[in-house]
């Protein structure tokens, strides 16, 4: 699943070349995960004033409303002029007067929603409970600190939860853990001010090198110039299960929370 790294790669990759655009056409492939909410048509005639980020969120500035992007479980976004056909797995297509904006997603998990503003129901409805962004300066140590000592659950399972910070997923969920010393399975509530402050700058650094690397590529993730991430080939313990640790040549563990992997080393990771 593209996670936020790699969402906002995909943002740098077209937010300035569409700045500006005025859109010509829309066009809609097989259903979504959520409808449109508006006609097609209605876009039509509009220009797209800028391209934000909300955790895992692409936010498109309309010259009236606003349009929501999510990539789901598989999907990526292309911008370029001169595009091929759209394919069986092209569901939302979106003709330019700089370029045609197109959202690939196999497996349907993924949406495109008009909402009137961000402050319309539909939008808050999608992002209204979403936490603080991890790269910005409202990142605070102290109140991450205080967020974490609310909750009873695993580490692993708040930082996946998106309420204490947005965007921190699977995969970078395991690098960050690592990289500050905590075992995946400990409590949040139990983790001291100290350790969480390791937490809290192991969390903007992994991110902020995920994006540099242009995010991870496992299966199929693309920036909308069509260029893979290579992040994954850095991972200290994700999908590394047996190996040795790089950094003591313990083997790596692979255990199930939530139904997701996760991957720690028993020696430099501690409860």
């Amino acid at each position: 699943m593209p996670e936020l790294p790699e969402v906002e790669v995909t943002r740098l990759s077209f937010a300035n070349r569409i700045a500006g655009a005025r859109i010509e056409a829309v066009l809609m492939g097989k259903p979504l995960r959520w409808p449109l909410g508006c006609s097609p048509q209605q876009l039509v005639g509009q220009s797209v004033l800028a391209v934000r980020r909300r955790g895992k969120y692409l936010l498109l500035d309309l010259s009236d409303g606003l349009l929501l992007i999510h990539l789901g479980m598989s999907g990526s976004v292309s911008f370029a002029t001169g595009l091929p056909g759209a394919g069986k797995h092209d569901h939302f297509e979106m003709v330019t007067s700089l370029g045609t904006l197109r959202l690939h997603d196999p497996r349907r998990f993924g949406a495109v929603v008009y909402a009137s503003g961000e402050s319309d129901a539909v939008a808050q409805k999608l992002l209204g409970r979403l936490g603080v962004e991890p790269l910005s300066e409202a990142f605070d140590a102290a109140a991450f600190h205080q967020a974490l000592k609310l909750r009873k659950t695993p580490i692993k399972q708040v930082l996946l939860g998106g309420e204490a910070v947005v965007g921190v997923g699977n995969i970078y969920a395991s690098e960050v853990l690592f990289l500050a010393g905590i075992r995946p399975t400990t409590k949040a509530f139990r983790i001291s001010k100290p350790r969480a402050a390791l937490l809290h700058r192991a969390i903007q650094q992994v991110l902020a090198q995920a994006v540099t690397k242009g995010g991870s590529t496992l299966r199929d993730f693309s920036n909308a110039h069509g260029e893979a991430g290579h992040f994954q080939l850095d991972a200290m313990v994700y999908d590394r299960a047996g190996l040795p640790c790089r950094v003591c040549a313990a083997p790596i563990k692979s255990i199930r929370q939530g139904q997701r992997s996760t991957f720690y080393c028993v020696s430099c990771q501690k409860p």
